[in-house]
């Protein structure tokens, strides 16, 4: 279980990703055109101001996407609190990482509530041929994240492995 310092930590992390995502977003939003680049690095990185109506890497359920979408963020930000809860306390990797999947989950969240042209993306990359989807700093943060935890994820089951098996006392003799 986490401790107090450990969860004011977390809320800390959630906090500054969440502002710095949604402030990236406003100025994205006041700032850029809509669907034209704007180079940082050439062809390579642009600024791209593009509206996201389902998920990631386009994915789109039809007319109902925002709905579906909010609500899949909302049970994932429910199991995400409650892998919170169960986290070893010290674990600081795994703390860092749902913190940065819950900012990441609640700025995107923040955008289908917001508006129903979707989620605020800008962040363009293309190197040749090859296009990334356009992102943003939510993005980002689950992504991280979601890196960060399985790391954590792994490391835990590697020390369970490693753990001597429990010694079993032999029965009682009558």
């Amino acid at each position: 279980m986490v401790s107090g310092t450990e969860q004011r930590r977390f809320y800390g992390v959630v906090s500054v990703v969440l502002v710095l995502d949604l402030a990236t977003k406003l100025v994205a939003e006041a700032l850029l055109p809509r669907y034209v680049g704007v180079p940082v690095v050439g062809e390579v990185f642009q600024l791209r101001l593009v509206y996201n109506p389902g998920a990631a890497f386009g994915l789109h359920l039809g007319e109902y996407s925002r709905w579906i979408f909010m609500g899949l963020s909302l049970a994932a930000l429910f199991v995400l609190g409650s892998m919170l809860k169960t986290t070893r306390k010290g674990d600081w990797l795994r703390l860092y990482a749902l913190a940065s999947i819950c900012a990441g989950a609640a700025g995107n969240l923040v955008d289908r509530v917001r508006s129903s042209r979707g989620v605020v993306d800008f962040f363009d990359f293309t190197l040749g041929a090859l296009h990334w989807p356009t992102f943003n700093v939510a993005d980002t943060a689950i992504t991280c994240g979601a890196v960060a935890l399985a790391l954590s994820l792994w490391e835990e089951g590697r020390q369970h492995e490693l753990a001597p098996a429990p010694e079993v006392a032999p029965p009682a003799q009558p």
